[in-house]
């Protein structure tokens, strides 16, 4: 490693061999040395989920034989990589910690279940600057050229200004063509929730069991929020903290005779 050019982690929770982390480490050697430590299989929705009942192996692995990066392979969740990689395969602390492209959405209620997400917020954790990048588009084939200049300027923002302690950013890119995306607005994550349903099937063998299904409801009509700038054509990022204390409620609870 060149101890003069930022070191940068990358990881995902779409699996290392997804198309997404694969755009996101072409771009992010542009910038420095990186190292890679992602899932070896998909590990999407995890959240923050770590393993403290299992074993984790974590494997050096040649993806590309020409690329500059050191890839690890990880059995473990999108957390877990973080933690192993600052822990255990990093000599330095990272400058950066890039999260993606997801394949979906991450907008709105949806960061509290990413495993996109919670990897860049474990970073955040112990103060590395850290972006989470998701494309809005689910497919394999999805095609992330577009995304590309978004991540680019993220990536070159982040190390020139750094972020405030404790904001880690999530970074949504709308599925459109370059000439189409109207540039970048920093914005508010939407109210918005998930209308859950479960889908009762059974089983050859006779043993119920449920499919998650649901709609998507967005009940927030603000302008200045991540899901009306995607559907506008604007790229979203959103300001993400990890101190879960809701401040303004201190007083309220104050009030109570406890």
């Amino acid at each position: 490693m060149n101890a003069k050019k930022p070191l940068i982690l990358v990881t995902n929770d779409d699996g290392i061999t997804a198309p997404g982390i694969r755009a996101l480490i072409e771009v992010a050697t542009t910038f420095g040395d990186v190292v890679v430590v992602a899932p070896d299989a998909p590990q999407s929705a995890m959240g923050h989920a770590i393993t403290i009942n299992d074993t984790i192996y974590c494997n050096s692995i040649l993806i590309d034989k020409d690329a500059p990066q050191k890839e690890y392979s990880c059995s473990g969740t999108p957390v877990d990589c973080v933690k192993i990689a600052i822990n255990e395969l990093l000599d330095r602390k990272p400058d950066l910690c890039l999260s993606g492209v997801n394949h979906g959405s991450n907008s709105s209620i949806n960061v509290i279940y990413s495993g996109t997400m919670s990897a860049a917020v474990e970073a955040g954790t112990v103060g590395i600057p850290s972006i989470g990048f998701s494309l809005l588009d689910y497919s394999l084939e999805a095609d992330f050229e577009p995304a590309k200049k978004y991540i680019k300027l993220m990536i070159e923002k982040c190390l020139a200004q750094g972020l405030p302690s404790g904001v880690v950013l999530n970074v949504n890119i709308p599925k459109l063509p370059q000439e189409k995306i109207k540039g970048v607005k920093v914005c508010r994550q939407a109210d918005a929730y998930w209308q859950e349903k479960f889908d009762k099937r059974t089983s050859p063998l006779g043993r119920d069991y449920y499919w998650l299904t649901g709609e998507f409801i967005n009940k927030d009509k603000g302008e200045d929020t991540d899901e009306w700038a995607l559907a506008n054509g604007y790229v979203s990022v959103v300001p993400v903290q990890f101190d879960l204390t809701a401040h303004h409620a201190i007083k309220d609870i104050n009030t109570w005779d406890l």
